[in-house]
C-alpha cells in the first residue's frame, strides 16, 4: 500500500507548497493531492510548483465538475502531465448539489448520467480520440491536439454504491474521503467490482485521503474532526454515506459527533502505533494507497506542526527517505 499526502491548507501562493512537494522528493511518499480549491486553482498552483523545480507525481481529489467543461479539463490535465513531467492522477466529482444549482442554475436532476457524460469525455480526448458525444449535461464534438505525456489515470470521487459501481466501469482510480475501512471492504470495494464486472473490466484501484493526527497531551480529538471535516459532516451526501457505515451523529452535540467519527475510524488519532494500526485495516480493506490529510492540525496548530506529524507518520509506515534500504 503507497502513502501519499494532501496539501492540508489553502495557499495564497505557490511557494507555500514547495516544502510539501520536496517531501515527496526525499520521501517514500507516493504522490502529491491537492483537494478543489476556490482560491488557487490546484492545476495551476502544480505547475507553479513545477516551474520552480519541483516535478512530482500529482493528484486531484476531487476536481469538480461544474467548474469547466470536459474539454477544459481534459486540457488542463494533460497540461499539467506535461508540465510536471510526472504522472497525475485526475479525480473528478459532480460536487454537493447546491454547489451545481449555484453555479448551474439547477442541479443535475442524474448524478450518474453527468459522471458518466463528463468521464467519457476527458478519457476520449486523453486517448487521442475524436469525441462525438450528445449527452443530456455535456456534448462535445472535438479532438485535441496529439502529443506525448506521462501517465494520466481517471479518478472519481466515491461515497456511495451507486458512483461506486460506476467508478468500476469508467474510472482508474476510486477516490474516497472519511470513508471507515470497513465500510470501505464492506460496500464501497463489493460496489467497484460489480461495476468492472459488467463493463468486462478490472476494478479501479482505490485511494483513500484519510484525516490524520497524532494524539498528544494537550489534543482533544473532536477539535481535530470538527476543524478539518465539519462542513462534510453536515452535507447531505456524506451525512448518508455516514449513516450507511453506522455512524450516526444527528443525536449528538458536535463534540460528541466528532469523537464518533474516530472511534469509528473515519477520523484516524493516536499514538503512532494506534494510527498504523489502523492504516493496517484500511490496508486489509483492499486499498491501494492512503492520502494522509493533516488538515486540522494546520488549522488548530499551522503548518509546521501539520509538517511535523507527517514527517513522523511517514517514518512509522516505512515511506522515510528514498535512499533509507540502499
Amino acid at each position: 500500500m503507497d502513502f501519499s499526502f494532501l496539501i492540508p491548507f489553502l495557499q495564497r501562493r505557490p511557494e507555500q507548497v514547495l516544502s510539501y512537494a520536496a517531501l515527496v522528493e526525499w520521501t517514500g511518499a507516493r504522490r502529491l493531492w491537492h483537494g478543489q480549491s476556490l482560491l488557487m486553482e490546484p492545476f495551476q498552483t502544480f505547475s507553479a510548483v513545477a516551474g520552480a523545480g519541483f516535478r512530482v507525481p500529482t493528484g486531484l481529489g476531487v476536481t469538480l465538475m461544474p467548474l469547466r467543461h470536459p474539454f477544459d479539463a481534459a486540457h488542463l490535465v494533460k497540461s499539467l502531465a506535461m508540465a510536471t513531467g510526472e504522472s497525475v492522477v485526475a479525480g473528478f466529482g459532480p460536487g454537493a448539489r447546491t454547489f451545481q444549482q449555484s453555479l448551474l442554475g439547477a442541479p443535475y436532476r442524474s448524478q450518474l448520467t453527468a459522471v458518466r457524460e463528463y468521464l467519457g469525455i476527458v478519457r476520449g480526448l486523453l486517448d487521442g480520440d475524436a469525441v462525438d458525444i450528445k449527452g443530456e449535461y455535456f456534448s462535445c464534438h472535438a479532438a485535441m491536439t496529439p502529443v506525448m505525456s506521462p501517465p494520466i489515470e481517471l479518478g472519481l470521487g466515491v461515497l456511495r454504491p451507486g458512483m461506486a459501481r460506476l467508478a468500476g466501469e469508467v474510472a482508474d482510480v476510486a477516490i474516497t474521503w472519511l470513508t471507515p475501512a470497513a465500510y470501505l471492504d464492506g460496500v464501497i470495494r463489493p460496489a467497484l467490482r460489480e461495476g468492472a464486472r459488467a463493463a468486462g473490466r478490472s476494478a479501479p484501484r482505490v485511494t483513500a485521503l484519510v484525516p490524520v493526527a497524532l494524539e498528544r497531551p494537550d489534543r482533544d480529538v473532536a477539535d481535530f474532526v470538527l476543524a478539518s471535516n465539519f462542513t462534510h459532516m453536515q452535507a447531505p451526501h456524506y451525512i448518508d454515506m455516514l449513516k450507511r457505515a453506522g455512524i450516526e451523529y444527528s443525536h449528538l452535540d458536535s463534540k460528541s459527533a466528532g469523537r464518533l467519527m474516530a472511534d469509528t475510524g473515519a477520523f484516524v488519532f493516536g499514538n503512532i502505533d494506534r494510527i498504523v494500526e489502523r492504516f493496517d485495516e484500511f490496508r486489509a480493506a483492499g486499498v491501494d494507497e492512503i492520502v494522509l490529510n493533516l488538515t486540522g492540525v494546520c488549522k488548530l496548530y499551522g503548518a509546521r506542526a501539520a509538517m511535523d506529524d507527517l514527517k513522523k507518520i511517514l517514518a512509522a509506515v516505512g515511506a522515510e527517505r528514498r535512499d533509507a534500504d540502499a
